[in-house]
């Protein structure tokens, strides 16, 4: 059985190899993948695998994205924290799930479920994910509306439709909105994006994040870069890389 792993917590990769190997000595780790990117990369670039296991929360946004990106004919074993009703969708849909931490029963479990399911019929189609992707979304929390951020000896609300981008400056993030105020904020990047509509707002690179609506103008940078100019004044240049720029077109269209 050749398995691919999706963490982004290494800890947690490393143990879940662990159990795997302690669960079915025949099962072959392929590859453990932390990002959507790498992730995106892989599908298109290699045969599936027999299994996936999937942390839903990736550093770089939701692993849902993924199937957005790609196509993705492997049984997926989402490991997560997710709420009941999502739950539920896994199991209509004969996907299965492992609630962090995991153990090597609830392993055994899903490996369990995973050889009837391969047993009894064929590999899950393509619409059969889509549907799973549908019915998550119906089930996804809501994203922020505002921001309650503190400013001297009060929290001002700063409604995220107001925002342009969102940039680290010695590890601190900076909110700019419209207008052109630069409000500090006490929690990481990742933290932000993970609150935003990710059809609203796009991570750029490593220090930025921008709103659809700020960019101005898209023009070709260097080694197959592209350059984004927004509508407000930024600190530095932003640069969508190499890889990103397939994923960045895709996002900017939709």
């Amino acid at each position: 059985m050749k398995v691919l792993i999706i963490e982004d917590e290494m800890v947690a990769a490393k143990q879940l190899r662990r159990l795997l190997e302690e669960a079915d000595s025949s099962a072959q780790i392929l590859a453990v993948l932390q990002s959507i990117e790498e992730s995106v990369e892989y599908f298109r670039q290699n045969p599936p695998p027999d299994l996936v296991f999937m942390d839903i929360h990736l550093a770089d946004g939701s692993a849902f994205r993924i199937f957005d990106q790609v196509k993705v004919v492997a049984p997926v074993v989402f490991t997560t924290a997710y709420d009941q009703y999502a739950l539920q969708a896994f199991q209509v849909n004969s996907i299965d799930y492992l609630l962090k931490p995991i153990n090597l029963d609830d392993l055994r479990r899903a490996l369990s479920k995973y050889g009837r399911l391969v047993a009894q019929q064929p590999a899950p189609k393509e619409t059969d994910f889509a549907r799973l992707m549908e019915m998550m979304r119906q089930h996804e929390r809501q994203y922020k509306s505002y921001f309650l951020l503190p400013v001297a000896d009060k929290l001002v609300p700063v409604a995220v439709k107001d925002i342009a981008f969102i940039y680290l400056d010695n590890k601190v993030a900076n909110i700019v909105t419209f207008d052109g105020c630069t409000h500090a904020v006490d929690k990481p990047l990742d933290s932000l994006v993970d609150q935003l509509d990710p059809q609203q707002f796009y991570r750029a690179n490593r220090q930025v994040v921008v709103a659809h609506k700020a960019i101005s103008d898209i023009s070709f940078w260097l080694l197959g870069k592209l350059k984004l100019e927004l509508c407000v004044p930024t600190p530095e240049n932003i640069i969508i890389p190499k890889a990103k720029v397939p994923e960045f077109k895709e996002w900017y269209s939709k």
